[in-house]
């Protein structure tokens, strides 16, 4: 498809700078069917049915942003994917300044070695002596805010818990599934008592989520793997929750792209452990969720595809032409939407 199709105007204010406060106050725009609604995120419990189930990513984002010299070129490494024990995959800036076997010393006792460079110029970076990586990244890092917050202010204090969500555990994200950056333990409590279900998974969010689309047609974009886990006993009760006529509504794209992975033509989910680079665009048949609940995403974007996909192209162009008149903020810490298809899915 072209990816003309899939562009929209959005002014620069309506990307949020911040969160909302308290995370739950967050608007959302609820597409039921052929309905359109304008909530608040704590009326989750409202738009779902009793027994349906939430599924969330338990990832935990790290501080993956560096900054360091070649000599005298200064180099900054954006960490992407884990490759092994001590070696990263990274968007480097400046990258055409290294070489192989050049060594990048990035402050606080931190260095490491670029060894490999990948046709889409990342590098592989592996990293020098016996500490474990994440503790060398707490201490030398940085949180990788996307690039459209980190273009308009700095990085501040609050981020490192703004930017995680109340389920990140396990360690190895470079951004946060965003979707579940809305949700507080008062609303979690709301949910169990309306009879509404939550599983986690993991799914390693890279970098490359953030990368725009430079193809003119989707069948020529290539996704970044990211790495994910669901495990046998997480798979069957999710399978046991459609069974007995619930829903299974993955909390952001990152839930939804490794269910999806997980799912055989049969409609059953099944364990996972390993890579995805799944691209989803209209014309794909769900087969492993029923709804999503996502942020506002970028024009001309992976994401806004996937969103299509489940709804249809010119229903969410219309939504988001609505939540832009409406004030509704975008991106990483912006408002929700709540997207159920219903049978058409």
């Amino acid at each position: 498809m072209n990816v003309d199709l899939f562009d929209f105007d959005l002014p620069a204010e309506r990307i949020a700078l911040h969160p909302a406060a308290p995370r739950d106050a967050a608007r959302m725009l609820v597409l039921d069917g052929d309905a359109t609604a304008d909530r608040i995120v704590g009326d989750l419990p409202a738009n779902l049915r009793t027994g349906d189930c939430l599924v969330f990513n338990d990832t935990r984002v790290i501080p993956a942003q560096l900054e360091g010299r070649r000599g005298d070129a200064r180099i900054g490494a954006t960490l992407h994917k884990r490759e092994g024990v001590r070696r990263w995959r990274a968007f480097v800036r400046n990258g055409r300044r290294l070489r192989e076997g050049d060594a990048i010393d990035f402050g606080e006792d931190v260095f490491a070695v670029a060894t490999e460079r990948g046709e889409d110029g990342s590098w592989v970076l592996d990293f020098a002596g016996a500490e474990p990586v994440e503790l060398l990244l707490e201490r030398a890092g940085r949180m990788p805010l996307p690039p459209y917050i980190a273009a308009k202010r700095g990085i501040e204090a609050r981020d490192a818990e703004d930017y995680q969500t109340m389920f990140a555990d396990e360690p190895g994200a470079v951004a946060a599934p965003t979707a579940a950056l809305h949700f507080t333990p008062g609303l979690m409590t709301a949910l169990s008592a309306a009879g509404i279900a939550h599983e986690t998974l993991t799914l390693h969010v890279g970098a490359g989520t953030f990368l725009p689309v430079k193809a003119e047609d989707t069948d020529d974009h290539r996704m970044h793997a990211e790495w994910g886990r669901i495990d046998a006993a997480v798979a069957d009760r999710l399978n046991a929750v459609r069974a007995r006529g619930g829903r299974v509504i993955a909390v952001g794209t990152t839930s939804l792209r490794l269910i999806e992975s997980a799912t055989g033509d049969d409609d059953v989910i099944r364990p996972f452990e390993g890579d995805t680079a799944i691209f989803i665009t209209p014309g794909y048949r769900f087969r492993g969720i029923d709804g999503l609940m996502t942020n506002f995403h970028l024009p001309r974007s992976t994401l806004f595809m996937l969103v299509s996909a489940l709804m249809g192209r010119e229903r969410m162009q219309a939504a988001y032409a609505h939540a832009i008149a409406a004030g509704y903020r975008f991106y990483s810490y912006g408002d929700a939407s709540l997207l159920l298809p219903g049978k058409a899915a």
